[in-house]
């Protein structure tokens, strides 16, 4: 673990040839990754013009899980990530109810929605009209993040049909260990969708992909990937408080620093 983090952290050099291979798996698995979203992007308009809004919102969210499962175990087999998600399918396959993980790198939510059938995430409007991501969120009526209190009342109303609503309490990816500051938009809609809060901690021994990580540089590989489930936490009253309490029990949780994440065994999905 100390030499990996090391070498992630430009301190210990790596032969070329390990280099070479990194780079390749590293975006090769990118090239994957934007294949599979611009393929299901392709499918997705005419489905989204064509099928009622109920059918489209369950076949949209399917196809999304089901393609992240392809991909997330192809990063296992080709090596490029040791994976242990298996807690994630102990999850329940209906809602409602909101998961709030932590938010180390940009695959947090490809692995977890890989996991859950009928799942709902909180987007940038930006992503919204990106040719890879915009199509096929939009079929899963994934809920725009541009108004708060639009963001609000969508997320609540699909918490209310009996979805599962993924919400990073944090806002972005992390930028200080364990978390950061986080907002109190869960809170708000727990409160008002009456729905319990389940806590996700998301330990990884890399950062690839989190904040300031540079796409051109190639991490470390294998990445040693984990989520536990943490407390479940009943609808709170206060929003403002319960943000404080939810911050103080992932800083409690999660390590300070580079996760020790290493030891976990390969458990593809």
């Amino acid at each position: 673990m100390t030499e990996l983090r090391a070498i992630d952290a430009g301190i210990v050099p790596r032969s070329p040839a390990r280099a070479i291979h990194e780079y390749a798996l590293t975006f090769g698995s990118l090239l994957a990754f934007a294949l599979l979203c611009l393929s299901w992007s392709l499918v997705s308009v005419p489905l989204y013009l064509l099928l009622p809004r109920a059918a489209a919102r369950r076949l949209g969210r399917h196809g999304i899980r089901g393609g992240f499962r392809l991909y997330a175990r192809w990063l296992g087999l080709i090596g490029a990530y040791r994976l242990d998600l298996s807690a994630l399918d102990t999850l329940p396959a209906d809602g409602p109810l909101i998961l709030a993980p932590n938010h180390p790198s940009l695959i947090d939510a490809i692995l977890i929605a890989a996991h859950h059938p009928d799942l709902s995430c909180i987007m940038k409007s930006d992503l919204m009209g990106n040719m890879l991501f915009g199509p096929g969120a939009r079929l899963a009526r994934y809920i725009r993040n541009n108004s708060a209190l639009q963001m609000v009342r969508e997320a609540v109303a699909d918490l209310h049909q009996g979805g599962t609503l993924l919400v990073f309490p944090e806002g972005t990816r992390t930028v200080r260990a364990p978390v950061n500051a986080l907002t109190k938009s869960v809170g708000v809609i727990a409160r008002q969708a009456r729905v319990p809060v389940q806590t996700l901690l998301i330990e990884t021994d890399s950062a690839y992909l989190g904040k300031g990580w540079p796409l051109w540089l190639a991490p470390t590989l294998p990445i040693h990937y984990r989520v536990r489930l943490g407390r479940r936490f009943a609808p709170p009253q206060d929003p403002d408080a319960f943000r404080l309490e939810l911050e103080r029990y992932f800083r409690s949780e999660l390590p300070h620093g580079l996760p020790p994440a290493g030891s976990a065994d390969c458990q593809c999905p």
